[in-house]
């Protein structure tokens, strides 16, 4: 078999346990053991199909089984491992996948056990070797991650790991991260339970967030398997007792709803801000003028000119947004650190998990004790704005500069950068807490890796799933609270992710059925998602809940209007009216809605009114041009298309003075109208002729023709060749 042929078939048998076809799935095991030919799973096979056929005969012979359930629950774990062990037995030898790579390389290495790792580790440790501490982290971190499912034994020794107070906390976060890796590529309760273990409280912050967050993706990447193991449901409950497990899920999962932000972020600066900047500076120079500047003018002040400069362009307000999305945390240097990551450091994947740490090797023996450079790596571990693999990005970045560029730039970066970074780090922990600076960094460290890890296409990159862990069944219990609930849909609506927002809204709408808030947010989720019907509805209960609410009429109203039902616009536009009379685009809709009716006179009044009022903007204009053209009122309407023309007009604006003229007898005029409206589209003849023909019952009203049509549409022709 190939490997894809592999990955259908162990896909397919996946997806038929998940669904609970376990017959479906045995015949697949079946076929795959067959295709491959390992006849060594065969007996375990024919073993779990015979429990299950008694088991069902058994139901069928009418007989209650009070261990039935049991039975059924082993005989979906038994059947999800051994599709497990046949996958792996058959991509161990040829797979090409880093997963594979690694189980092989390791295999050329003498067997450590975890526990022998664990003392190596303590031994280097207490001797100060950073080299071979560093070299047995990342040998454990490996064994971790591709290791089979874990034996007893192995389980209790990397469980003595964790609780091992004397050595640093960055072993506890390799260990966590290793147990994440690895499950991703393959279930196994025992690892799952061993990140259970890690949340204890006892442990370091930094060890139990990333062990939280690891559970929170493994539960669910397996939704549908963790829900046969009543430890892992036991283990998640105990869990829930600590103070705070309900906030820590609410944080971790608008963390990751706010990653999902980051390509936006990243193409926004390079398409848009950067260009923008390049695009100021000659700009800037020429208005500073630069070659005039000596000694004697600098002073202290600022250009206001420089102001102006930012203001009078689309750059100010994006920079401004940018420094928004910043201090929500949102990850803005992703595109900082992109080309950033080739640096030998990066090739061990263990390092994409790493805490930055001045401990670690490469770093130690480079300072020796250098106090200014001691410094900046103070700076850096505090800077809690940048994650731990940016860290590591700038400080080698930093080391590849010659000597003496190294000296400025460290010595720039303790004078500027440090209290900066100090203040900044008291006003973000002061403002989320540590456990939403935590996730936060290790949320983007994970997204490094998924996005720029040499090797990340063997991954199945978790960014993009929707990892929406409040719809989990096993989570619904601890994060269906109201403020959980409003929180993360609040944030989902804000980021304009309105199906997502939607699914919670419904639910609280559920609950809370009084709730007019609830039901315009559900409105306006429909709304944005193309949805009228349904967002008209739920604007109508919002309606019932509370009359008064403007913002509620006016959408009912625009909903009607859009669905084309003028008449039940109307009434509600009016409603608003009375509300708001000196709303001028609420009379232009208004307007809008007795064109649409036909009631041409009635709509003009409104048009007139908006027009008196507002006589900057000209927004009525056109409507009132084309009333005046239905109404007969062929002179107005020539005024008003003049006035229209003067200031850059469309296809349409032509075409209907072109009407205008023709209804005047006009020829000449409408002709040249004509003209000018397929010029302004690229004389594309066929746009115009589509749009045209649309118009022919109006035309027929004023008083044209029909016959006339083809000879006027012939004349434009020859007129368009240059031969009339």
């Amino acid at each position: 078999m190939t490997l894809q042929e592999i990955d259908q078939a162990y896909n397919r048998i996946i997806g038929s346990l998940d669904n609970k076809e376990i017959k479906t799935a045995f015949d697949s095991l079946q076929s795959l053991i067959i295709g491959s030919r390992e006849y060594t799973f065969n007996d375990k096979l024919v073993e779990l199909q015979n429990t299950y056929k008694y088991m069902l005969q058994y139901r069928m012979d009418g007989a209650k089984d009070p261990m039935q359930e049991q039975i059924y629950t082993n005989l979906q774990t038994s059947a999800y491992e051994l599709a497990d062990q046949i996958k792996h037995k058959l991509l161990i030898i040829e797979s090409p996948l880093a997963f594979y790579n690694r189980r092989r390389s390791l295999q050329v290495i003498p067997e450590v056990s975890l526990g022998e790792l664990h003392k190596q580790l303590s031994t280097h440790y207490d001797t100060g070797n950073e080299v071979q501490y560093d070299v047995s982290l990342a040998l454990l971190f490996n064994k971790l991650w591709v290791s089979d499912p874990l034996k007893p034994e192995e389980s209790l020794a990397v469980k003595n790991l964790l609780e091992d107070s004397l050595l640093p906390y960055t072993a506890g976060c390799q260990v966590v991260s290793a147990l994440t890796l690895g499950l991703q590529e393959a279930f196994d309760k025992e690892k799952l339970l061993l990140l259970f273990d890690a949340v204890r409280a006892t442990y370091e912050e930094e060890v139990r967030v990333r062990a939280m967050i690891g559970i929170l993706i493994i539960l669910y990447l397996y939704r549908k398997r963790t829900a046969l193991y009543p430890q892992i449901e036991n283990r998640l409950a105990t869990i829930a007792e600590e103070p705070g497990f309900t906030k820590a899920v609410r944080t971790i999962t608008l963390r990751f709803i706010l990653s999902r932000e980051t390509e936006k972020i990243t193409r926004k600066l390079q398409d848009e801000i950067i260009p923008e900047m390049i695009k100021l500076s000659p700009k800037i120079s020429r208005k500073i003028n630069l070659k005039d500047l000596t000694s004697e003018h600098l002073g202290d002040e600022m250009n206001p000119d420089w102001q102006n400069l930012f203001s009078d362009s689309s750059l100010g307000k994006k920079m401004e947004e940018f420094g928004e999305l910043q201090q929500e945390g949102a990850d803005v240097m992703h595109s900082t650190f992109i080309h950033l990551k080739n640096f030998p450091f990066f090739r061990e994947l263990s390092n994409w998990f790493l805490p930055f740490t001045p401990e670690y090797s490469l770093i130690k023996e480079r300072y020796k004790g250098d106090n200014n450079e001691k410094d900046v790596l103070d700076t850096l571990t505090k800077a809690a704005f940048m994650c731990n693999s940016d860290k590591y990005s700038l400080y080698f970045s930093i080391m590849q500069l010659p000597e003496a560029a190294q000296k400025m730039m460290i010595g720039q970066f303790n004078s500027q950068a440090s209290e900066m970074i100090q203040q900044n780090q008291e006003e973000l922990i002061s403002k989320r807490g540590k456990l939403e600076i935590i996730s936060g960094q290790y949320i983007q460290d994970l997204y490094r890796f998924y996005k720029l890890y040499s090797s990340r296409f063997d991954f199945d990159d978790i960014f993009s799933l929707p990892l929406d862990f409040h719809n989990l069944p096993i989570l619904r219990p601890y994060i269906s609270d109201e403020e959980s609930l409003t929180s993360i849909a609040e944030y989902y609506l804000r980021k304009n992710y309105f199906e997502d927002a939607l699914t919670i809204y419904n639910q609280l709408a559920e609950r809370y059925k009084d709730n007019d808030i609830l039901f315009q947010k559900i409105g306006y989720c429909k709304q944005m998602t193309g949805d009228l019907d349904g967002a008209l509805n739920a604007y109508l209960h919002a309606d019932l809940l509370n009359p008064d609410s403007k913002w509620v009429i006016r959408r009912i109203a625009g909903c009607y209007r859009t669905l084309k039902q003028p008449e039940e616009a109307l009434e509600y536009y009016r409603r608003y009216e009375d509300l708001n009379p000196d709303d001028l685009s609420v009379q232009i809709n208004i307007g809008h809605c007795y064109l649409e009716l036909k009631e041409y006179n009635e709509a003009l009044k409104h048009y007139f009114k908006v027009d008196y009022l507002d006589n900057k903007s000209h927004k009525a204009w056109r409507p009132i041009a084309w009333c005046s053209f239905l109404t007969g009122k062929y002179d107005q309407a020539r005024n008003y298309y003049k006035k229209i023309i003067a200031h850059q007009p469309n296809m349409q604006d032509l075409l209907n003075a072109g009407h205008t003229e023709w209804a005047l007898q006009n020829i000449k005029g409408a002709i040249n109208f004509y003209k000018q409206s397929i010029e302004v589209e690229n004389k594309d003849f066929q746009k115009f002729k589509d749009q045209f023909m649309q118009d022919i019952p109006d035309l027929v009203v004023a008083g044209i023709d029909q016959k006339e049509v083809p000879l006027m549409l012939d004349q434009l022709r020859y007129v368009l060749n240059g031969e009339l």
